[in-house]
């Protein structure tokens, strides 16, 4: 019998506004990969975990938009970078805490997701960033939404780093293996051609 506690609910920021400078200017969150787009591999296995599911995207909105309970833009244009969507999915997130992820990462599982948000709510009111091969990773990290203030508070000093502001404030570490496959950037055409299998 399971007596573990429920998870409290999270909102989860799927991030999909960058340039797509790898990928040659494409839109990465719509390249396709073993016949779907990257945003629908990403949008599947999260999707039964909250229902504030947030994509963060800077054009074709009519097309992310059967993916998400809300959509979110970048407040300044030209896209400023990545802690520009977590800012405003902190500002939209309607639970406590906002699960990030990158729209390239489609090899994350249930396990890794369940281990960010059950992290997290171990050390509810400092942000968690998964940690690997000696370095963190901000852009797949848990939230607590009571930080956004000091998120913007960082935004107007000019810093730009969201592993830098999370690491100001304490964060926690999700330690994984070396090398795990469940965290490959698959942010070129070469590497979507070579990963050519999806985990559960």
């Amino acid at each position: 019998m399971n007596t573990n506690p429920p998870l409290p609910p999270c909102s989860i920021l799927l991030l999909a506004g960058g340039r797509g400078q790898r990928m040659g200017g494409q839109d990465k969150g719509l390249v396709e990969w073993l016949g779907e787009p990257l945003i629908a591999h990403l949008q599947r296995k999260v999707r039964p975990l909250t229902d504030d599911l947030i994509i963060s995207c800077n054009r074709n909105r009519e097309r992310y938009a059967p993916f998400a309970d809300q959509l979110v833009t970048d407040d300044e244009t030209g896209f400023p970078g990545p802690l520009a969507g977590i800012r405003s999915g902190l500002q939209a997130a309607r639970h406590p805490h906002l699960l990030v992820l990158p729209c390239d990462v489609p090899g994350i599982d249930a396990a890794l997701l369940h281990g960010m948000r059950e992290t997290a709510a171990l050390d509810s009111d400092k942000p968690l960033m998964l940690h690997h091969d000696g370095h963190w990773e901000p852009l797949l990290c848990v939230i607590p939404v009571s930080l956004s203030s000091a998120f913007e508070a960082a935004w107007d000093a000019g810093e730009r780093s969201p592993g830098r502001v999370m690491r100001h404030l304490g964060a926690v570490a999700l330690q994984c293996p070396d090398n795990d496959p469940r965290l490959a950037n698959l942010n070129t055409p070469e590497l979507l051609s070579a990963h050519n299998t999806v985990s559960d």
